[in-house]
């Protein structure tokens, strides 16, 4: 339950106005810097944190701010206490992408509270696509409904989102030389994963390793249009996320009899 009530039309303009203005006028025009854990960071990054840490303290008064671009001891303390309602922002996901030059990367914000992502919001520049969520309410793209179709479906007929660099050795060998699937994309940007799976653009999806700021609202979009995912090796149709910063693996499937399948060729196969 809110402890305020969050509108998510503004939340949206604001996400989409503050793209405009700090990524795309950098895009193909700036260079980037390591962050201690090998991961890069631009101004892009650091002026769109800026710009919605400070627009969301003025419209929300009071409610704390996770951001990427924060220290791990900072954002572990703000997570600790998020009971009563906190902010979790990735100002570009998808960042070596946006370095590169490549055309696949989003905003994500994400309002968690209790243990759930109550309402998520992504944002593509780019496409001009603004992927959006509230738990228990329903999924839309541009304002329109996203439902998947739960249709049968089998794993050779299917297109899978698969991040191979942090899987297993054998599991990504196994995928690489003897895929149950039909094809295999690896696009670069979480957030984009799981907006494009809601969208039905692809049917599976296999990451080693993604984070709260990752996954944080495109889990709550992929559930609340009808997909299925694991958490800690439980299926799952709402967006849980845990009190902890460590990578998570991410397995997902348009419909239950898909994903079941494709969890188990996993477990056979890793």
């Amino acid at each position: 339950m809110y402890t305020m009530r969050i509108e998510l039309e503004p939340l949206q303009q604001l996400i989409i106005e503050s793209a405009e203005q700090e990524i795309l006028p950098r895009y193909q025009k700036i260079e980037s810097s390591a962050k201690a854990d090998g991961t890069l960071v631009t101004e892009a990054d650091i002026g769109m944190q800026r710009r919605v840490s400070d627009a969301l303290s003025q419209l929300y008064p009071g409610v704390p701010f996770l951001g990427e671009e924060m220290s791990a001891e900072a954002q572990q303390q703000l997570l600790d206490n998020s009971s009563a309602g906190i902010w979790c922002l990735d100002p570009l996901d998808g960042t070596s992408n946006f370095v590169a030059g490549m055309p696949c990367f989003a905003v994500s914000l994400a309002y968690l509270q209790a243990g759930e992502t109550q309402l998520g919001i992504i944002y593509d520049p780019i496409r001009q696509e603004c992927f959006s969520a509230q738990k228990g309410v329903g999924a839309w793209l541009n304002g329109k409904p996203l439902s998947l179709n739960a249709a049968a479906i089998e794993l050779a007929d299917c297109v899978a989102m698969v991040d191979l660099k942090r899987l297993p050795a054998t599991l990504a060998c196994n995928l690489a030389t003897q895929p149950p699937f039909r094809s295999q994309r690896s696009i670069g940007s979480v957030a984009l994963d799981w907006c494009w799976l809601a969208a039905g653009r692809l049917q599976l999806y296999l990451h080693g390793g993604q984070r709260l700021w990752d996954f944080g609202a495109g889990r709550l979009i992929f559930a609340e249009a009808g997909g299925n995912f694991s958490l800690a090796d439980e299926i799952k149709q709402s967006a849980g996320y845990t009190q902890d910063l460590q990578p998570k693996v991410a397995k997902a499937a348009l419909n239950l009899q898909l994903f079941e399948q494709w969890v188990e060729w996993i477990e056979v196969h890793q």
